[in-house]
């Protein structure tokens, strides 16, 4: 029987900073089913729906992850390494159906005619061709790698248009009805990045807004991307996108790894952490024998800065804000007040969580499962405020946020720079639920704006294991949880004809490595998060990272 609690203690925050505490975790439940290759299933199937969906959701559910881990006898390494596979949930008039194909991405499509891993991954490296001779393994060891098209991360939307993302210079267009592939796009054509993040933001007109990564003789560079809401001709992919602010990275051969950003209705800000991408690993990766996972290394010793860019004009503000080490994978929201900017984060105080994410160690049973799950950082909803106006005048040593609501201070030093600390928006209570990954506001009318809620999952495990809704105002948690299955990441449905922040639906794809149970889409009412029905598939699925809804 599904069980939802309601934390209503209310949560007084203190001013010191210091690294989260967390219960330890013991005789974890085997999850290795959810991170199994499994087949696809590209025949419609209807759900059983127990409950009910309202009858004004209408649309897809489309998401994607890992689905493959193996060609032949190689085995990919790492999590993040699976072969994407689509997942598609239609709702209409109460029923739902579902479907998943494999991307067939060039990849996919050469892996598996060579029958073998020829593309390396994240965290997996290709080996060369034991059909070659000695010399000829030899010398491809010189060759510079081929980059993935495995658009495992998240669905992105450009002009109207849908693509797979993940965080290489490439994203496939597919058809949401049908989930094919229907065109391979190259980030490269268009402008002088070499990748660009699976996580975009959109103003309300459909502008979107990535950022991405330039490497040259100069070093690197973060830059900011902007793409057209509307095409010029019905061929279009990202024509017209441009870079409209460049921003050097602090260490020319060493920058940050990111995975998102944040953006106002003004301001993008990005974030300059202590993860650091060595590029000289990376592109020796092949030659030394090892992946590109290993030339990312967590490097507490340097502090985290945040940088702030006017998105209109493209200029760099000059403030240099910095705060404590920390990293980040996912931003919540941010928002402009009384002349700040203010930033809401998913926290994790040691950085070190990619390397957890190796296969063996999601496979693990028992002490070992235990020990894996207890090593890693546990991420916490954060706000920072970062005043815009600091002047020479300015006194050092006092706060100089004018936010009363907000216990997150930022005080000039002597040497200029602005040093951030920040208040936890979370009740005492998310500790024991492992922390929240995953986060979700409702975009649409409230992304770039003051706001009340946000809805991400509990991290109970390696992967999430429950439902949350933040009050980041009253700071208190309303959470779902059934034993022995494992939400997705939540997506938010406002319902039609409210203006409510919460007034909707939150729709979360539910799976179990119990054969004996049944996987399903899950809908709560956002209000109270208690479940208005479950529609269940009788399939196999791997735990997954992303997705969207879609009206039709």
């Amino acid at each position: 029987m599904v069980r939802w609690i309601s934390v209503l203690k209310k949560y007084v925050e203190s001013t010191r900073q210091k690294k989260a505490i967390f219960s330890k975790q013991e005789r974890l439940p085997c999850i290795a089913p959810l991170v199994t290759t499994v087949e696809e299933t590209p025949q419609i199937v209807s759900a059983c729906v127990r409950g009910h969906f309202p009858q004004w959701l209408r649309g897809y559910l489309l998401r994607v992850g890992p689905g493959k881990f193996e060609f032949g006898k190689d085995k990919y390494n790492h999590w993040f390494d699976g072969m994407a596979l689509l997942h598609q949930f239609r709702m209409e008039k109460g029923t739902v159906t579902y479907r998943s194909k494999f991307l067939q991405s060039d990849t996919y499509k050469a892996n598996s005619v060579h029958d073998r891993i020829v593309i390396s991954e994240f965290g997996t490296l290709a080996v060369p061709d034991p059909c070659k001779n000695v010399f000829e393994r030899f010398l491809s060891k010189f060759e510079l790698p081929a980059i993935t098209d495995n658009t495992n991360v998240n669905y992105v939307q450009y002009k109207g248009d849908y693509y797979l993302s993940t965080e290489t210079n490439f994203m496939n267009k597919v058809d949401i009805k049908t989930l094919e592939k229907t065109e391979k796009v190259d980030w490269r054509k268009f402008i002088a990045v070499n990748g660009a993040t699976a996580h975009p933001h959109y103003d309300a007109d459909g502008t979107a807004y990535n950022m991405g990564n330039s490497y040259g003789s100069h070093g690197s560079c973060y830059n900011v991307i902007r793409v057209p809401p509307e095409k010029v001709d019905l061929g279009e992919t990202i024509h017209g996108a441009q870079v409209i602010c460049s921003i050097a990275s602090a260490e020319g051969m060493r920058p940050s790894y990111y995975h998102s950003f944040g953006m106002t209705r003004k301001y993008i800000i990005f974030i300059e952490q202590p993860l650091k991408m060595n590029l000289w690993k990376v592109v020796t990766s092949k030659i030394r024998g090892k992946s590109f996972a290993d030339g990312i290394s967590w490097e507490p010793q340097y502090n985290t800065r945040f940088h702030v860019v006017d998105k209109h004009t493209g200029q760099l503000l000059p403030g240099m804000y910095y705060s404590k080490p920390f990293v980040t994978f996912h931003q919540i929201n941010a928002f402009e007040d009384q002349g700040c900017v203010v930033i809401d984060l998913c926290c994790q105080d040691d950085g070190r969580s990619l390397e957890v994410y190796q296969l063996q160690n999601l496979r693990k049973v028992g002490e070992g499962l235990d020990q894996v799950y207890n090593s890693v950082g546990r991420s916490f909803p954060r706000r920072f405020v970062l005043p815009l106006h600091v002047s020479l005048n300015d006194p050092e040593g006092q706060n100089l946020s004018p936010l009363s609501y907000s216990s997150a201070s930022a005080v000039k030093q002597a040497d200029g720079k602005i040093w951030c600390s920040y208040e936890n928006l979370h009740p005492e209570g998310l500790e024991d639920e492992g922390g929240i990954e995953f986060p979700q506001i409702n975009y649409g009318q409230f992304s770039g704006r003051k706001y009340r809620f946000f809805y991400g999952c509990g991290f109970r495990h390696l992967v999430g294991d429950s439902l949350i809704k933040v009050d980041v105002v009253n700071k208190t948690l309303t959470i779902w949880r059934e034993d022995g299955f494992y939400p997705s990441e939540p997506v938010f449905v406002p319902a039609p004809g409210t203006s409510e922040e919460d007034g909707g639906v939150i729709l979360s794809v539910v799976i179990t490595p119990k054969q004996n149970e049944n996987n399903f889409l899950l809908v709560l009412d956002a209000k109270n998060f208690e479940e208005l029905g479950r529609a269940e598939v009788p399939v196999q699925m791997p735990y997954g990272f992303h997705g969207t809804f879609v009206t039709i």
